[in-house]
């Protein structure tokens, strides 16, 4: 009997150890790692959790959806309740504009691992494009309080940036001293996130977004709006939003050939596209700066 609960012990170990990889790490590697090379250790190691995990990851940033959907899917054929896969697929789900299906899963993996950041980023990012700015504010604070150890660089700069986001939505839409409160949080959680991850393409469309949208009165500089959102696209081409604000751009300046001309970029990238399809229409949910 004694010998029964022994291996029963190893067992569970040796299970749990199968799934429990750092995916803090995991994640901050995906930022710098070379995909050829993670290719040759992935042929070592077909099964391994980690380099399958690192493979989704790095065609998620190279926009290769359908290619990181299969890693993640073969992860939770490998182990069916890694989290981390399910997230994953959730992640792709959203890029698909899948949105209820994606949703469901994301608040199941919070509900069950309250600890893993990633999820409450994809959801944020939901809620934000729903317009219910409140629980996207939520979403990232919840990021921001598990504080810079527990977290991955990226999503972490993330956190701040969705946070700064929906900030500058609440106060776009808020009365004028609750525009005072909620746009006084824009500016140092861009900062934020540019000490974080400094030079990229995020960051770059936070900083361009706020100076196109805000008030001159407040820092609102359309020169320095179109520096900002020409570096991001430099750095993403596929970078669908950063296209959308950048047409916004040149329709103040009464540039109207590269306006139609960003605003179709944006839509050949991402045909469902919220802010691109927003603007095109005119319902200005998102802030038509510069639009009749």
């Amino acid at each position: 009997m004694k010998t029964k609960i022994i291996l029963l012990f190893f067992l569970i170990v040796f299970s749990l150890s199968s799934f429990a990889f750092d995916w803090k790490n995991i994640h901050d590697q995906s930022d710098s790692a070379d995909l050829d090379d993670v290719l040759r250790k992935y042929e070592a190691s077909p099964d391994s959790l980690e380099i399958l995990y690192l493979l989704g990851l790095i065609n998620l940033s190279l926009y290769k959806d359908d290619r990181a959907e299969s890693f993640f899917i073969k992860m939770m054929k490998i182990e069916p309740d890694s989290f981390q896969a399910k997230w994953g697929v959730a992640e792709v789900l959203r890029r698909r504009h899948q949105v209820s299906q994606s949703q469901e899963i994301l608040e199941e993996i919070i509900d069950s691992y309250p600890d893993y950041s990633p999820a409450y980023v994809s959801l944020a990012y939901i809620k934000f494009n729903q317009k219910n700015f409140n629980e996207s504010v939520k979403l990232a604070v919840s990021v921001i309080k598990q504080g810079r150890k527990r977290v991955d660089s990226s999503n972490y700069a993330r956190a701040h940036l969705i946070y700064a986001g929906a900030e500058g939505m609440i106060a776009h839409y808020s009365n004028p001293l609750a525009k005072i409160i909620h746009g006084a949080r824009v500016m140092p959680n861009l900062k934020k996130a540019q000490s974080i991850k400094p030079d990229t393409a995020m960051v770059y469309f936070g900083l361009g977004t706020f100076y196109l949208l805000a008030p001159h009165i407040v820092g609102g500089d359309i020169e320095k709006a179109s520096g900002y959102l020409h570096k991001t696209v430099e750095i993403d081409p596929n970078f669908a939003d950063a296209y959308v604000r950048l047409a916004q751009v040149y329709k103040t300046k009464g540039d109207i050939k590269s306006y139609k001309s960003y605003l179709d970029k944006a839509l050949l990238i991402d045909p469902q596209n919220v802010l691109a399809n927003d603007i095109k229409t005119n319902t200005c949910d998102f802030i038509c700066f510069g639009e009749n």
